[in-house]
């Protein structure tokens, strides 16, 4: 008699952790303290960032890579602020660019890790349920997975012109085709990891991890942002996430 066949073993499931690189200054906002450390409700931009992910399901680990000299200064603002001892959270040194911060992050990460979620700190508003969106089309099978949405604005492609000067438009792209894409991306991290090998950085460094991988020839693909998702960099982008941050406490969505 043919032995019936023992059930296929479930593959185990996928290690989620998320990288926040927090080590550039954000000189758009002005002077001052950098960019993830402004308050936001009294609460600093980094701290709110920090939150929603550690707030995600699918998040078991978040790293936090601080300037190299604020290492403990960072440790010291996260461990005041009472976030969740349920999940792990992690500070290292970063780098001069955000791709050496995003690769030093990486570095840091577990062996049991195989699905990375790297998130812009200055979006410090993303809804857990965008987060957990984009985990879980990496964990179903995607490569890479970006959460974006259509534009509004029509979209000229210009000659730049420096110093301000009239600008003349070369091509009007198809905006049904186009999307403003936000964070956490999601990867899996032998595709993170391969790209940051082989792409060079060009200027300051590459600000688009999904872009790196598309130069790899890997599919990315989309899934549906939320509009606060935005990234602050700009005082009015501030005064903005302060009127998101007092309608969710308003309506104890936070």
């Amino acid at each position: 008699m043919t032995p019936t066949p023992l059930p296929a073993t479930p593959p185990a499931p996928r290690a989620v952790a998320a990288v926040i690189p927090a080590a550039g200054r954000g000189v758009r906002l002005g002077p001052g303290a950098p960019k993830a450390l402004r308050t936001l409700g009294g609460i600093p931009i980094l701290v709110h960032a920090v939150r929603a992910l550690i707030r995600a399901r699918e998040v078991s680990l978040v790293v936090v890579v601080a300037p190299a000299d604020g290492v403990a200064a960072v440790r010291s603002l996260l461990d005041s602020h009472g976030l969740p001892e349920s999940k792990e959270i992690a500070v290292v040194a970063g780098g001069d660019t955000r791709q050496d911060s995003v690769r030093l992050g990486l570095a840091a990460l577990p062996d049991d890790v195989d699905v990375v979620l790297v998130h812009d700190a200055a979006r410090p508003l993303v809804p857990v349920e965008t987060v957990d969106a984009v985990a879980a089309a990496v964990r179903a099978g995607a490569p890479a997975v970006v959460p974006a949405l259509p534009l509004a604005d029509t979209v000229k492609e210009v000659v730049p012109a420096p110093g301000g000067g009239p600008e003349p438009v070369v091509g009007t792209p198809e905006r049904a085709r186009l999307r403003a894409v936000q964070t956490p991306q999601g990867f899996r991290r032998d595709v993170l990891a391969e790209a940051h090998e082989k792409i060079a950085s060009n200027g300051e460094g590459a600000t688009d991890d999904a872009g790196m991988v598309e130069r790899l020839g890997v599919e990315v693909v989309v899934v549906p942002g939320h509009e606060e998702a935005f990234k602050i960099t700009r005082p009015l982008d501030l005064v903005l996430a302060e009127a998101v941050l007092a309608r969710r406490r308003a309506t104890d969505v936070f």
